[in-house]
């Protein structure tokens, strides 16, 4: 078998529930994409002796690992708000996704001259009163959780990763299990989805702290 290489680097991001993204503005992280890809299963094995299982979705790789159940209600209440968000940013534009390059002003610019756009920024964060303070307060939580990234510091435009893939598909999994009895199955895809979303608001301050080191 072929060394595996950026191990710790893989698991620093993945650990705290970020995630990489195959196509991100980083070098750095899509040179860790494709080392993933060429060996998953390498990987994988790797991570399970630590309790982590590797896990690929549309472009991007994440971490998921077994855990004490917890109130389906509690997980609801904490992705809720990212249900918010999804509708505003496809109101905003259709084809938010991944590949996307946007900017806060055209979100500013857009939302003051549509009467929905208004309408549900207002709903999005009660302590922001501008609507610059609630664009930039989306945009900052998007890229805490690993689904944005800048693209130009001078132009000021934000880039969608190909992780933004798993809120859409979040989003579809409430949809679906809304209707639905959810089983204790600990493999069930919807509870292992919502109980990644419940890690990140757990760490938000830890990856924070992480965020601002060198």
């Amino acid at each position: 078998m072929n060394k595996l290489n950026y191990t710790e680097e893989i698991f620093n991001i993945l650990s705290r529930g970020g995630f990489i993204s195959n196509n991100s503005v980083q070098t750095k992280i899509k040179r860790y994409y494709d080392a993933i890809e060429e060996q998953q299963t390498e990987y994988d094995e790797y991570y399970n002796g630590i309790g982590f299982h590797l896990e690929a979705g549309d472009g991007y790789f994440f971490f998921t690992r077994k855990e004490t159940k917890v109130d389906l209600q509690r997980k609801l209440e904490a992705v809720s708000k990212w249900i918010d968000y999804l509708t505003f940013l496809k109101t905003y534009n259709s084809a938010f996704g991944s590949g996307l390059v946007f900017s806060a002003a055209d979100i500013v610019v857009r939302i003051n001259c549509d009467m929905e756009l208004k309408e549900l920024a207002g709903k999005l964060f009660s302590e922001k009163k501008s609507y610059d303070e609630i664009v930039e307060k989306l945009i900052s939580e998007l890229e805490r959780m690993g689904f944005i990234e800048q693209q130009d510091e001078v132009e000021k435009t934000w880039k969608v990763l190909a992780s933004f893939h798993y809120i859409e598909e979040l989003i579809d999994c409430i949809s679906i299990t809304d209707d639905t009895d959810i089983t204790d199955d600990a493999d069930n895809t919807g509870r292992r989805e919502m109980d990644k979303v419940m890690n990140k608001e757990k760490d938000k301050e830890t990856d924070k702290e992480k965020e601002e080191q060198p």
